[in-house]
């Protein structure tokens, strides 16, 4: 790699993670770190990846008006609608125009607990997050969000402390590919979406 494909690529380092990276590596990569949306959030412990290739992701079928920010740049927000009802929250990882991101399915909640508790109408800490859906109500997350920068407010991520234990399984709540081992975890977490097998 020569100097300046070096410097293009730390451009996309965001809280220790590299979003140029491949889509499964980075899903890997934000096990534990740490993401507030106007100071509201907690550590992530469950991810799914998603590519351009692969017939789950919604950009599958190549840009439209509704999939545009999963086309790029990486390290920016790419919001979608799941089943007309929940706003889902992924990060956009891979080279500008090319289509891959990561699905946050779960958080562990650590600040702003009150404010994700009037936005879920619940009081278990455990059912805050635990799910695409639930995370993007928690955080606030609507469309207005689609495109933002990870880097700036009202996004904030912090990187992960000691090295967490990665579980590795096959995706859920999907149709196609459901097989593909993309879905990624944190070992002995009680705030996972659905146990890992």
């Amino acid at each position: 790699m020569d100097a300046s494909s070096a410097t293009a690529r730390t451009a996309h380092v965001v809280a220790g993670v590299d979003f140029g990276a491949d889509s499964a590596a980075v899903a890997q990569a934000l096990i534990g770190v740490g993401v507030w949306v106007g100071g509201v959030g907690g550590r992530i412990v469950e991810t799914e990846a998603y590519d351009r290739d692969d017939p789950a992701s919604h950009s599958f079928a190549g840009p439209t008006a509704r999939n545009a920010a999963m086309f790029g740049p990486p390290g920016r927000a790419d919001v979608s609608r799941s089943y007309g009802i929940h706003w889902c929250l992924n990060f956009v990882c891979r080279e500008a125009g090319h289509g891959a991101g990561v699905l946050i399915r779960a958080l562990e909640p650590t600040d702003g607990l009150d404010t994700m508790r009037a936005r879920r109408g619940v009081d278990d800490p455990r059912l805050l997050c635990s799910g695409p859906g639930r995370v993007g109500q928690a955080l606030g997350i609507d469309a207005s969000f689609n495109g933002f920068a990870l880097d700036a407010p009202p996004f904030a991520l912090a990187p992960r402390g000691a090295n967490a234990v990665v579980l590795t399984g096959p995706r859920i709540g999907i149709s196609r590919a459901a097989d593909v081992p993309w879905r990624f975890g944190a070992a002995g977490s009680r705030f996972l979406s659905r146990p890992f097998r």
